[in-house]
């Protein structure tokens, strides 16, 4: 049964998925009836980020309650950059790079919505240098341009803030992206009739410039809505590692690393995650959360959500690499692992590369080097406890001896992987450079 307007904007809000809405009441109303909605993405990599994901599951959730999702890849945009508190202003791109991560972008967007075109409300992709490319200057300043108010822009925080600092300022490019995103909304108006345009918190300004300027040229009634900024409690920031960013690329951030980012969340975050990337009912949430607040083990919704948020973005089969790579790994037996996997591993980064040189030390000493533990002692403790195990085989005090007794190319995974296991928890994937 399809959800009136004000249930679906209270369910929104209920999951935390709201910042700002403009025309409450009226908004109310309009999504009563299937409304078309769009988000835009700038090309500002060969892939997106987990940041992306939550306003492409926001437009799944709109295709889900009846309505007609856009996807709009800013090949235009992407040329010029969002200031938006950005505290400097941004490289240009070369418009052969910028057109090359628009083709990369849309088929990687392709797996979050339904294009089914036999369905009314089949989801669309555009590209918003269609309308850009040959568009005169002066026209632009007489359609566009003038119904933009400089006043109302520098007022507006994410351009005060790049004003105030130092040396720095904006350029007159970045100045004007809001008048080409305002032109976005009203072109999308124009074409499909859409009246709705969701994004972050940071583009709330410049949802208001395209609804005055779809109002002004077409009498339009349109309506924005903002997602809130997705922080962390612990102060860091969401979507971020010591290895960098978590992407949505599989070949730049491997399934296995995909998976191991949503393990990691804090118990503190974890049930607000849960609302926010998954589509489990708020009942089914609360449900996990109280019973893991009743359990003395370790939480179960984690694994839920790096199953779920897995699942959206690699797929089944995805989510099946990264479960048996991650029993492989935590049990210490890599054996079933393909080598394919561990391409992948090294490339994501976790391998860490050991030179051969090293191969004089004693375990001691050189897994203190390659920085697995911090003292020779943990090694040799281990040793004597039959903790440390390499490879599948557990390591006495005898094996303290050079690392190319251990570390020989005849019993490594592939001529060249190690994979070695230190406790219960610990373990670390060695890649022997020039290995045999």
């Amino acid at each position: 049964m399809k959800m009136t307007g004000k249930e679906f904007l209270g369910h929104l809000n209920a999951r935390g998925l709201i910042e700002q809405k403009t025309a409450n009441e009226e908004l109310e109303i309009h999504l009563d009836s299937c409304r078309v909605v769009y988000c835009g993405f700038d090309p500002t990599a060969d892939s997106l980020h987990i940041g992306s994901l939550i306003p492409l599951l926001m437009l799944r959730r709109f295709q889900l309650a009846g309505h007609r999702p856009i996807i709009l890849v800013g090949g235009c945009t992407g040329l010029i950059g969002d200031p938006s508190f950005k505290t400097e202003e941004r490289q240009l791109n070369s418009p052969d790079m910028v057109s090359a991560w628009v083709q990369k972008l849309k088929k990687q967007l392709h797996k979050f919505l339904n294009f089914d075109t036999a369905n009314e409300g089949s989801a669309i992709i555009v590209d918003n240098l269609a309308w850009t490319s040959e568009l005169p200057v002066i026209s632009f300043l007489r359609e566009v341009g003038k119904h933009f108010s400089v006043n109302t822009m520098l007022s507006r925080e994410s351009v005060k803030k790049r004003l105030a600092r130092e040396g720095s300022g904006i350029s007159f490019t970045e100045f004007s992206y809001a008048l080409l995103q305002g032109l976005d909304f009203a072109e999308l108006y124009r074409r499909y009739e859409c009246t709705v345009q969701v994004g972050g918190s940071d583009q709330w300004g410049n949802i208001l410039g395209g609804i005055d300027l779809s109002r002004r040229q077409s009498n339009a009634k349109c309506f924005g809505i903002t997602l809130p900024l997705i922080t962390k409690t612990d102060g860091t920031k969401f979507g971020k590692t010591e290895k960098g960013t978590i992407w949505l690329d599989p070949f730049k951030t491997s399934p296995y690393s995909f998976y191991q980012y949503w393990l990691g969340v804090s118990d503190a975050d974890v049930y607000r995650f849960l609302k926010f990337f998954t589509f489990l009912s708020l009942d089914r949430i609360a449900e996990i959360e109280a019973s893991d607040n009743l359990c003395e083990g370790k939480p179960f919704a984690q694994s839920l959500l790096a199953s779920e948020v897995t699942r959206l973005v690699h797929g089944e089969d995805g989510l099946c690499v990264a479960k048996r790579i991650t029993q492989c790994l935590f049990s210490g037996n890599a054996s079933d692992l393909s080598e394919h996997d561990f391409l992948q591993l090294e490339k994501d980064g976790v391998a860490t590369t050991v030179p051969r040189d090293y191969d004089d030390l004693p375990l001691t000493k050189l897994l203190v080097k390659v920085g697995v533990v911090k003292s020779g002692k943990e090694v040799k403790d281990a040793l004597i406890r039959g903790s440390l195990c390499v490879n599948g085989v557990v390591k006495s005090p005898k094996d303290n001896m050079r690392g190319a007794e251990t570390f020989s190319a005849d019993k490594a995974y592939f001529g060249r992987y190690f994979l070695l296991r230190l406790g219960k928890k610990k373990f670390q994937l060695f890649c022997y450079q020039d290995c045999g």
